[in-house]
């Protein structure tokens, strides 16, 4: 299957037409933004790494019973999907405190949280993707029914599941990560976007070491060798 039009480029990714209306391609881009994309830079390879970090991960996900727009890898950088309609709510598990989380609340950094904590951010560029509750979302009509948060919220939980025993058992700590939904051609809510350092933040077991994209947001070093360690987790090599 070939692109034809863009239909839509983000900070990490170009989505094409393909010949079919109800199947797009996803093409990963080396791009790093960070702040809202105050921040910028390019680091070659990332996206070749994150494609194949993403493919595996939503089939792993696909293997437990969550459905998502995937399809399969067609190359490098190249992803197959379902076309869907973006659920403009960023949902945010978090299992540790970092980031925003001990800035807004003053819980301390690294303090395992008591339960997975389930977060909304409106996905908007222009105000900064700002935190929402529930009532926000029913006001600025991000969902159809009450019902549908509860989902979100309960696909969340049930992916960081699934996710936090995988890279545990690989030496990984699952701190906190982003998802996005979508609606597919049936009006079903799946999940879309992509699973990738890019979205996730990873610690070492052993020695806290961040494995993920706060790499760039901090001058913490290579980005690329980063996302190269936590494939190599995945793959258990």
């Amino acid at each position: 299957m070939q692109k034809e039009a863009m239909l839509y480029e983000g900070k990490g990714k170009k989505l094409f037409a393909t010949s079919d209306g109800n199947v797009v391609i996803a093409e990963f881009k080396d791009d790093l933004t960070a702040f809202n994309a105050e921040k910028k830079g390019v680091e070659s390879g990332k996206g070749a790494l994150n494609c194949q970090i993403s493919s595996l991960l939503f089939e792993l996900l696909a293997k437990n019973g969550v459905e998502s727009h995937y399809i399969k890898r067609l190359n490098d950088i190249d992803m197959l999907c379902k076309k869907v309609s973006i659920i403009p709510i960023e949902v945010v598990v978090r299992n540790i405190a970092t980031g925003s989380l001990t800035k807004r609340l003053g819980i301390s950094e690294g303090s395992v949280l008591p339960f997975a904590l389930v977060e909304f951010y409106y996905k908007d560029d222009a105000l900064g993707d700002p935190i929402i509750n529930d009532e926000h979302c029913k006001i600025l009509g991000l969902v159809k029914e009450q019902g549908e948060l509860e989902v979100l919220k309960a696909e969340a939980r049930k992916i960081n599941e699934i996710l936090r025993d995988f890279f545990d058992k690989r030496g990984l700590k699952l701190v906190d990560f982003k998802l996005e939904f979508g609606r597919d051609k049936d009006s079903k809510i799946i999940l879309a976007d992509e699973i990738s350092p890019d979205s996730c933040r990873f610690w070492d077991k052993q020695t806290n070491q961040k494995l993920d994209k706060d790499r760039f947001r901090q001058n913490l070093g290579s980005v690329k060798v980063a996302y190269e360690e936590v494939l190599k987790r995945i793959l258990g090599s």
